[in-house]
């Protein structure tokens, strides 16, 4: 692909998978916290299409409130995980606006926005649902797993307006650090700023924090095929 990858931080040492046929359209699959995009995209090369380039960031090394100020990979700083939590406005503006600019990164250089599909796991997954709802752009959708939406009470004013989203929401009914409670009221939400229809919350009986084979193998994101 043509382009200069340095020009966009997050893509210099990102990991990209690349599709073994001409590549038409992309997935964006940003890791949890204190994770990197390598196990990302060891599983995700599993479930590739032959078009599709799988693009895992890696998050930078910060202060984490949460975890005692510890420095560790993260998107944005969190001080807790419930609803009602304070959060890093500036830093998930901040991380939503290195997103998008992969995204334009791509689309110049010949992947249109309608073809490119935003995904992540835990933080990851709360910072692609802020990002699609952001972006200027309608994307082709998002894959959030085990997550919830930032700065939800800025929505829907926050929101750029593009009401036919798909997101695909998972969740495991046995998740103790992001209840999949919190999931439901994240879908409920999302309802109040996307076309209700397209919206789609799944649950996983005895899946904890983490994902499965049965989370990603049947979900194939249909507006890449």
């Amino acid at each position: 692909m043509c382009g200069n990858n340095m020009s966009v931080p997050l893509l210099a040492e990102a990991v990209t998978v690349s599709g073994v046929e001409k590549e038409t359209a992309a997935v964006i699959f940003l890791h949890g916290l204190g994770d990197s995009g390598h196990g990302w995209a060891d599983t995700l090369t599993g479930i590739r299409l032959p078009h599709v380039k799988f693009i895992c960031p890696h998050a930078p090394p910060i202060p984490v409130t949460l975890n005692m100020k510890s420095m560790m990979p993260a998107w944005f700083d969190l001080m807790g995980l419930s609803p009602d939590s304070p959060e890093d406005e500036s830093g998930i503006k901040k991380a939503a606006e290195n997103i998008k600019a992969i995204i334009e990164h791509e689309a110049r250089n010949g992947i249109p926005p309608n073809r490119i599909i935003l995904g992540g796991f835990s933080q990851g997954g709360a910072l692609s649902l802020y990002t699609a709802l952001t972006c200027q752009h309608q994307l082709a959708g998002v894959v959030a797993l085990s997550c919830w939406l930032p700065l939800h009470r800025s929505f829907p004013s926050a929101s750029s307006g593009n009401k036919n989203l798909p997101i695909l929401q998972c969740h495991g009914e046995m998740d103790a650090m992001i209840p999949v409670q919190f999931g439901a009221m994240t879908a409920e939400k999302l309802k109040s700023i996307v076309n209700p229809q397209m919206i789609t919350f799944k649950t996983f009986p005895g899946l904890p924090h983490s994902s499965c084979p049965q989370v990603l193998l049947p979900r194939v994101p249909p507006p890449l095929i």
